[in-house]
């Protein structure tokens, strides 16, 4: 009795171990009853019938990468392109990714890589070089839609890279060459054609400003010229009334002093040595001496109009007025 006790316990604890399973965080397993899937198991502990329960699959329900091989795809212009792809995709339904599809990573490497070249395709090959975002987009809506009842959500697809054929890659960069070129020349024409624009604005304010200021100059001289003749009007008019007034002796007197300043700047000159007279300037001391008594007389005349006048007798009685 002991023994079949010590049997049957072992049997239960084996049973219960046996029953016993834990599932990893980030998958889900399948549990079939008797061949048929009954169960999703959740991360956690769960308890299952021995020999009637089992696992089914055991579904990774993280967001996955696939990497699409390279693939030779000709675009509707037939032009041979070779193209590297990769999906993103998650489980949502482990129940479906299960059992409505065998082998879930290679199902949606070959719809991607046929629904790859459908689209690419129906596209020239500018158009793939140029539009990868529409490519991608494209791709994402009808990968996903065919996958939906897999239980599976594509998140992304993307263009890791295409490579045209060599002779279009050299031709490409001839082109790009021969682009970049022209935007060169057109950059340096606008330059030059700007630079012209700015010299001559330049030239013709320069002009502008030359005119105004040699308007403005002979505006000056004119007023200057103007103001000059009117000084010397008036000056030859306070000539002509002091010579009305004083007569011959005023001419004498200006002629002389002209005469004496004309001289004198002969002997301030940095570079005379030797000073050489006009025949006329043995004249200066006669008209200096002219000058001298034209001042007595002019004396005389002063003394003769302030003294008062006095009676002188002389001695032989007759009065004599001075």
């Amino acid at each position: 009795m002991a023994g079949l006790l010590i049997a049957l316990i072992v049997v239960v604890v084996v049973f219960l171990v046996m029953g016993v399973r834990v599932v990893r965080q980030g998958y889900v397993y399948t549990i079939e009853r008797l061949g048929k899937f009954t169960l999703a198991a959740e991360p956690g502990l769960h308890l299952i019938i021995p020999f009637v329960d089992r696992v089914g699959q055991k579904v990774n329900v993280m967001e996955q990468v696939l990497d699409i091989p390279g693939q030779e795809i000709i675009t509707k212009d037939n032009a041979m392109v070779g193209v590297d792809a990769v999906v993103f995709f998650q489980v949502l339904d482990a129940g479906k990714a299960a059992y409505e599809v065998h082998n879930l990573n290679p199902a949606i490497m070959a719809l991607t890589t046929t629904n790859l070249r459908t689209v690419m395709g129906s596209m020239d090959l500018d158009e793939t070089l140029s539009k990868r975002d529409e490519i991608n987009a494209r791709l994402l809506s009808v990968v996903d839609h065919a996958t939906s009842p897999w239980g599976v959500k594509i998140t992304r697809v993307e263009i890791k890279d295409i490579r045209p054929p060599l002779d279009i890659s050299n031709a490409m960069a001839r082109q790009m060459k021969a682009e970049r070129e022209k935007r060169a020349e057109i950059l340096e024409a606008e330059g030059r054609r700007a630079s012209e624009i700015l010299k001559a604005e330049g030239q013709k304010q320069s002009q502008i400003l030359a005119a105004e200021g040699r308007r403005e100059a002979a505006y000056r001289d004119a007023e200057a010229r103007e103001r000059e003749a009117e000084a010397e009007a008036k000056a030859t008019q306070m000539v002509s009334d002091a010579i009305a007034q004083s007569g011959v002796q005023a001419i004498n007197y200006f002629v002389a002093q002209k005469y004496t300043d004309a001289v004198a700047k002969f002997a301030t000159s940095p570079n005379a040595k030797t000073i050489l007279f006009p025949v006329e300037a043995t004249q200066l001391i006669g008209t200096l001496g002219g000058i001298g008594e034209l001042a007595k007389e002019a004396l005389r005349e002063g003394e003769t109009y302030t003294q008062p006048r006095r009676s002188t007798v002389p001695p032989s009685g007759e009065r004599r007025e001075t």
